[in-house]
């Protein structure tokens, strides 16, 4: 693939392009494309694949959250992980997460489920598998996304320091592997699905955590709060 194909922010860019032109990517585009061709709906959207790098370009990038996979119902994905699109029902997963900030920062409880305000301050707000399709949850799972995604972590832990990882579960600490915490803060806790919320990650303070350490190093806190 020819780099002025490749449709990413050009920080992105200028460090995943070898990742474009690897075989697992050949072999992804294909099975989008035939998905497509059989009827199949994916989400999100596909100018939307990219949302998170496309919103939080590299050099910006001050706190990592890692998901794993979009949300499968209509409406919902546009590229940002545990994000929904304004109007749509709040994800029980991003409920919890809006109750722990509220319990650690003192901030309202946002009626919208669009996180577009984070990525845009340098939160990277990144599933690990940037496809599914309706209905049917980690059906793009194994297809290649996880290589692609584990280039981006790698490149930050790599080319950059003093990034805030979040990692909420299992999965999420698993992918976190790499990450120096020498170089990096990295926070862990339980994932908060009403499955596992109230094992720890109520009450992790991740949030005053996170802004505690980026102003420790002389960077702008994020701003947690959800603008309606």
């Amino acid at each position: 693939m020819s780099p002025d194909q490749v449709k990413i922010e050009p920080s992105w860019k200028q460090h995943l392009l070898p990742e474009f032109q690897q075989p697992y990517m050949t072999t992804l585009r294909e099975f989008l494309l035939e998905q497509k061709k059989a009827g199949k709906v994916i989400f999100p959207k596909g100018e939307e694949y990219f949302n998170a790098f496309n919103l939080t370009p590299f050099d910006q990038v001050k706190v990592v959250i890692i998901g794993q996979d979009p949300y499968h119902g209509p409406g919902q994905a546009h590229g940002l992980c545990f994000s929904v699109q304004d109007g749509v029902a709040l994800p029980p997963s991003l409920q919890n997460i809006y109750k722990e900030i509220h319990a650690d920062l003192g901030l309202p409880i946002p009626k919208t489920g669009n996180l577009t305000h984070w990525a845009q301050q340098g939160v990277l707000l990144l599933n690990a598998v940037l496809t599914v399709e309706q209905s049917k949850a980690a059906a793009h799972q194994g297809k290649g996304w996880e290589l692609f995604t584990d280039a981006a972590i790698r490149e930050l832990n790599e080319q950059r320091e003093g990034i805030v990882f979040l990692l909420w579960g299992s999965y999420a600490q698993k992918k976190g592997q790499i990450i120096d915490p020498k170089k990096h803060c990295v926070l862990k806790t339980v994932h908060p699905s009403p499955l596992s919320a109230y094992r720890g990650f109520f009450g992790c303070k991740h949030f005053s955590k996170a802004n505690a350490y980026l102003e420790s190093i002389g960077a702008m806190p994020i701003d947690w709060s959800v603008p309606e």
